[in-house]
């Protein structure tokens, strides 16, 4: 998924998001198969478990039987055709996770080659404020950003100043 390119700058902001809120002493159950963000939390002091690439639309059991003080969730959300359940079926009382913003000028993301590799939702922050709250987290915290590209074009420049991150801080209620 990275082979040539590396989101140096969404990687940057996450972790430093991730700092402000979460001890690391806290034990993070992170949904979604281990990946280079998984070794920069490791590499920051934090003990991480990874899910193990279920589909979790399906099948909640590694989300159900963590023992995890907080969940991550890190461009996962988009990707689930029910976030709702398995927000829901979280057992930590603290959740860090981000998603990509909808973009008014592009439509939603869609690999060719990977079924997986697909964006069923791409949220407006109001949309996945409302999944969060709605799902029984209460946000403490959030932020955004921008992803400029160096391409010339409309599209690239309109992504040097419309957000394309949300990332929340979470509390179960």
């Amino acid at each position: 998924m990275y082979e040539n390119t590396f989101p140096n700058k969404r990687f940057k902001h996450t972790i430093t998001f991730l700092q402000k809120h979460i001890s690391k002493s806290d034990r993070i159950l992170d949904l979604g198969v281990v990946n280079p963000f998984t070794e920069i939390m490791q590499e920051h002091g934090y003990a991480v478990e990874n899910t193990k690439g279920e589909d979790l639309d399906l099948d909640t059991s590694n989300i159900t039987s963590s023992n995890a003080d907080v969940v991550t969730a890190f461009e996962i959300f988009e990707h689930l055709l029910s976030p709702f359940t398995v927000l829901k079926s979280i057992k930590a009382n603290k959740l860090v996770a981000s998603v990509p913003l909808k973009l008014w000028f592009s439509s939603a993301y869609r690999s060719k080659t990977d079924m997986l590799d697909r964006h069923y939702h791409e949220f407006e922050d109001w949309q996945f404020d409302w999944l969060l709250e709605k799902s029984g987290w209460k946000i403490i915290d959030s932020q955004k950003w921008t992803n400029p590209t160096k391409k010339l074009g409309i599209r690239p420049l309109l992504r040097w100043f419309t957000p394309r991150y949300y990332i929340v801080y979470a509390e179960k209620v």
